[in-house]
């Protein structure tokens, strides 16, 4: 494949020309290699030789991920003896897909995850301390070591979990960088302050994190963000955002103002309800094509993430377009007494009580045939004066107040980590009609 991590310094322009000509090369390898796309093509009477330009993208039908559940093997475009990795999604929206990778998907792949860790500022010097599980199949894990291989800097891999072991390994090789998800380090700096570890004068001063929102829409921290940002202020937090599906990520830069897309790697719209592109500044559904992928390229596949795209220049010098950390997933969308909600902003509400020591939002479908919201909530407050707190602060920010029921913390601990999962599950969808 063609590379190109200098692209992203290129006027608009010069980028558009290079995407276009990479849409044209893979729409070809598609249309004789997948099975998939072949036969869409042949029933939508598709002739690819008209589709020339980014805008031209409107004339192809749109992939779905039940196409991925249904069609699994029909994706495979490379022969099963060139396959060398299979990694699955994490099933978050219904059942996992696997996806095959070849020994060229993963230098694409390491390719990647350096531009990424370049952009947030990583260098050869850096040692990158990995918090992050690397096995049950998981692509982000290999992504990472990969990435941090292609760059050269020093790597640790600690996994998951378990803060002693994760300060040891930073006092014993002098970590620069870890790779994490955000809440985790609320654990490193509780165990810091009850073991007295002075983690501000530590060698850690850069997280990338994933998994949970860091951000909002508009480039703020969210609730979480800000509490390890009191509390670390040492620490600079970039968010990276990347599914199984895209095989690439999309990270912040030190302007933290949105997630630079790689656009020598991948075509992003983002599109309404009508599969239309929206506007600059409007929120839209991510609508992905991949650039490079042998085994298992996808044509604008709807990725379920709700996101707003700005193309306007940044602060760092890049001009590639960046996304907004992710609203909402579509699929998750909850309309509640009349209010259209997604899981995200529920969470950040609940990080800004200091009571709730952790919690699950459930969403079922009511005796009426609507939404219901149930919050299950670990506390050693059980009062009827915090739920009507808790109720309070909820109709303020959203105007409605959802169900709350107390549990013991170490239940909703084990709630959120059920078997198989490979992240903190804290959204479940009980609903019947979904």
């Amino acid at each position: 494949m063609i590379k190109d991590r200098n692209l992203h310094y290129q006027d608009l322009t010069t980028i558009k020309q290079f995407q276009e000509q990479r849409l044209r090369e893979t729409l070809s390898y598609v249309s004789e290699h997948s099975k998939f796309y072949k036969r869409v093509f042949q029933e939508r009477g598709i002739n690819i030789d008209e589709i020339k330009t980014l805008e031209d993208l409107t004339l192809l039908p749109t992939t779905s991920k039940q196409d991925l559940q249904l069609y699994n093997n029909d994706f495979l475009c490379a022969d099963s003896v060139d396959v060398i990795d299979y990694v699955t999604t994490s099933g978050t929206l219904g059942n996992p897909v696997t996806f095959a990778l070849t020994e060229n998907d993963l230098q694409r792949l390491a390719y990647n995850e350096a531009s990424s860790f370049t952009i947030a500022g990583c260098t050869k010097n850096d040692v990158m301390q990995l918090m992050t599980t690397i096995d049950r199949r998981f692509m982000a894990g290999l992504a990472y070591f990969m990435g941090a291989r292609e760059l050269g800097c020093g790597i640790v891999r600690v996994g998951n979990g378990i803060p002693e072991l994760q300060w040891d390994t930073i006092n014993r090789v002098n970590s620069t960088t870890c790779m994490v998800v955000p809440s985790f380090l609320m654990k490193m700096i509780e165990f810091a302050e009850n073991n007295g570890i002075d983690y501000n004068n530590s060698r850690l001063k850069r997280a990338i994190c994933i998994g949970e929102a860091l951000r909002t829409p508009d480039g703020e921290l969210t609730t979480l963000g800000k509490r390890i940002n009191e509390k670390w202020p040492s620490l600079e937090l970039y968010s990276t955002y990347a599914s199984t599906e895209m095989q690439t990520s999309f990270t912040e830069c030190n302007a933290h103002a949105g997630g630079h897309i790689p656009a020598d790697l991948i075509l992003v719209e983002l599109l309404d309800e009508n599969d239309q592109p929206v506007e600059d500044g409007e929120s839209g559904e991510v609508t992905i094509t991949t650039i490079g992928v042998e085994a298992m390229p996808l044509v604008r596949f709807k990725t379920g993430d709700i996101c707003i795209r700005t193309s306007k220049p940044c602060k760092c010098g890049r001009n590639s377009p960046r996304l907004s950390s992710v609203i909402g997933r579509k699929g998750q969308m909850i309309k509640f007494k009349g209010t259209t909600i997604y899981p995200p902003i529920l969470f950040d509400i609940l990080d800004n009580i200091p009571e709730v020591e952790n919690y699950v939002v459930e969403v079922f479908t009511n005796a009426l045939g609507t939404d219901q919201i149930q919050i299950r909530v670990g506390s050693n407050n059980h009062s009827d004066a915090f739920v009507k707190q808790i109720k309070d602060i909820f109709r303020s920010k959203v105007r409605v107040a959802p169900d709350i029921k107390f549990e013991s913390s170490e239940l909703i601990a084990r709630l959120q980590m059920p078997p198989m999962s490979r992240k903190v599950v804290k959204f479940f969808d009980l609903r019947s009609n979904i």
